[in-house]
């Protein structure tokens, strides 16, 4: 039976289970590698796992939390965004669509980091690709109009990220095949998708439900950077 208690704090989790090695781990604090991603995670949200982030994070960066926890960021710490998020998972059978993308590769690198600048779907750095498998579709000039892939890693659960299209390639289906097809692929490997979307999207929100998805709980995605 899966342990959806591992969700409240997904980054943590994963960055001490499957995905240690793409990450830095310092007592109760531990983050991403900062090419992969801005993402980390605490064992628990008070002053002293806080301290042990600091030295994680590089003059000029920041860290963003992913946490179903209520806390109070310590003073010596300058909260940058926080943004209320809906985690939704799909527990259902996921057939997959006959729309098959692309896989992308190191290659297509700057190509997503554009896409991704653009839309501003979450977190996404250069190095983004290398934390799963990632899905593309291309117009008929090769172009990337839209992707998303794989991001955090746990246990039997898989989240689901950078869903995004470009404006001009928007109303096509191209963000629900996408979606479908990581999905499927997700459940074919015995692994459960579940994916975060702000509370605020509504076309979001309802197509992730026609695809399966439902809210399980309301988290906030925090950023923060030491003073």
């Amino acid at each position: 039976m899966i342990d959806f208690s591992v969700l409240d704090d997904p980054a943590w989790h994963a960055l001490t289970t499957d995905q240690a090695a793409l990450g830095q781990r310092n007592g109760a604090a531990a983050r991403f590698r900062a090419e992969l991603t801005p993402i980390g995670g605490l064992a628990r949200y008070d002053a002293e796992a806080f301290a042990e982030l600091r030295p994680l994070v590089a003059p000029e960066d920041a860290v963003g939390l992913v946490s179903a926890t209520h806390y109070r960021v310590p003073a010596d710490w300058e909260v940058l965004q926080a943004v209320p998020v809906f985690q939704m998972v799909c527990e259902a059978a996921q057939p997959i669509p006959d729309i098959v993308p692309v896989q992308l590769t190191a290659a297509d690198a700057e190509a997503a980091l554009e896409l991704a600048t653009a839309t501003e779907p979450g977190p996404f750095r250069a190095g983004t690709l290398g934390m799963g498998r990632y899905f593309g579709l291309r117009s008929e000039d090769g172009r990337l109009m839209g992707m998303t892939g794989e991001r955090m890693q746990l246990g039997q659960l898989t989240e689901v990220s950078a869903v995004c299209t470009w404006p001009e390639f928007r109303g096509r289906g191209l963000a629900k095949a996408l979606v479908s097809y990581v999905s499927a692929l997700i459940a074919a490997d015995g692994r459960v998708p579940f994916l975060h979307v702000k509370t605020e999207n509504a076309g979001a929100i309802a197509l992730y439900e026609k695809l399966g998805f439902a809210v399980r709980k309301e988290l906030t995605f925090t950023v923060v950077r030491p003073r």
